[in-house]
């Protein structure tokens, strides 16, 4: 989710970096040299949360090297006797990632009356959202290997067996779903890709030659310092006139759709312990499944006749995001594509619209499985 800065490169022969604050959080106003600006994404409106609805929150354990992570996740079921097909909901990984994005779709969805029900897990990254935070070097792999650990576990909260898991993601959490699937290391029976993105802000903007990848080191290496860190981390991000900002300028379509709950519950999030290590790797690129529009597109190429892949593109998605949703209309490996009200996170700005998109998907699929 991102932030707005102003950064001012000095010549090749300093090593110094300034940061200026520009527009606050989530749209990656960034310029080096001359003013560019980049965006990414975010967010959610409690009033139509139903309270009776059955909701189980809890932790698992993820092993990764010398860490164990708790990784938070939350469950909503129906009542019912009957079998349920498991939905796997990946947050859109940014600053303010969190299960909070997908809980009123997972509620809509589960909760309806059909020949199928519907059990849908929620659960955020490592070091985002509720889930720990350690300071190890993020990057797309290591999230893929979470995907991966998370889905194949046979502890695991989905218990994924018989190819029976559909998984929704958003945002960059789409593309890493993808590559997953493309390699063979989860197989679900179908994946939906809502507002799907590949870049971080930095790289889609001004690239990787190796002096950009220089200093992108070198922005990863103060982010995550102990006492500058914090400083610059707390300037650019965790500041809540610029996440009610940038909300209103592009993570929702509507501002007026920004409430104080939404700005309060994201800050929250920022002053978490670790907060600002994998923003560090997603500002920079490290979580970038991909490196260019064609391996984005080749990857849901070679889904093509596997898995059922549905695109949810929004109407209101900055240019440069809109773009790459955009490249997908009638691609190769893109069963199904529409278009729904928002900006980056239409799934929580719409859930209703979003929600009812996803399930007629499902119940074309596998409306008759129970």
């Amino acid at each position: 989710m991102a932030l707005s800065a102003t950064f001012i490169t000095p010549s090749p022969s300093s090593s110094n970096l300034y940061a200026k604050i520009r527009k606050p959080f989530l749209s990656h106003s960034v310029y080096l040299l001359k003013p560019l600006k980049i965006r990414a994404s975010a967010t959610l409106n409690y009033s139509n949360v139903d309270k009776s609805s059955p909701l189980k929150t809890s932790k698992w354990q993820w092993k990764f090297k010398d860490n164990l992570v708790n990784i938070y996740y939350e469950e909503h079921v129906k009542e019912s006797e009957e079998p349920s097909q498991n939905i796997l909901m990946m947050p859109t990984i940014s600053d303010v990632s969190t299960v909070e994005e997908w809980r009123l779709v997972a509620q809509d969805i589960a909760q309806r009356n059909g020949s199928v029900n519907y059990r849908a897990t929620i659960v955020d990254w490592p070091g985002l959202g509720y889930s720990d935070r350690p300071k190890i070097d993020y990057n797309a792999d290591v999230l893929e290997k979470f995907l991966v650990d998370f889905v194949n576990s046979p502890d695991g909260p989905v218990k994924q067996s018989d190819n029976d898991l559909v998984i929704f993601g958003g945002g960059h959490a789409a593309s890493i779903v993808i590559r997953a699937a493309k390699k063979g290391l989860v197989k679900p029976k179908a994946i939906a890709a809502v507002a799907p993105t590949w870049s971080g802000p930095l790289p889609i903007v001004f690239g990787r030659d190796s002096s950009m990848e220089t200093r992108y080191g070198f922005l990863r290496g103060t982010l995550k310092a102990p006492a500058v860190g914090w400083m610059m981390y707390n300037m650019l991000v965790s500041n809540e006139n610029a996440i009610q900002s940038q909300y209103k300028s592009h993570v929702y379509a509507n501002p007026d759709n920004v409430t104080p709950a939404i700005v309060e519950s994201r800050y929250a999030l920022t002053k978490r312990k670790g907060a600002r290590y994998l923003p560090a790797a997603f500002l920079t690129g490290l979580l970038d499944p991909v490196t260019s529009r064609e391996e984005f597109l080749q990857l849901f190429a070679d889904l093509e006749g596997k898995i059922p892949v549905f695109v949810v593109s929004s109407k209101g998605s900055p240019k440069r995001s809109k773009a790459e949703m955009e490249a997908l209309k009638g691609a190769k490996g893109v069963t199904k594509f529409v278009e729904v009200p928002g900006a980056l996170l239409p799934q929580e700005e719409y859930p209703a619209e979003v929600a009812e998109e996803l399930y007629q998907f499902l119940q074309q699929y596998f409306g008759s499985v129970a």
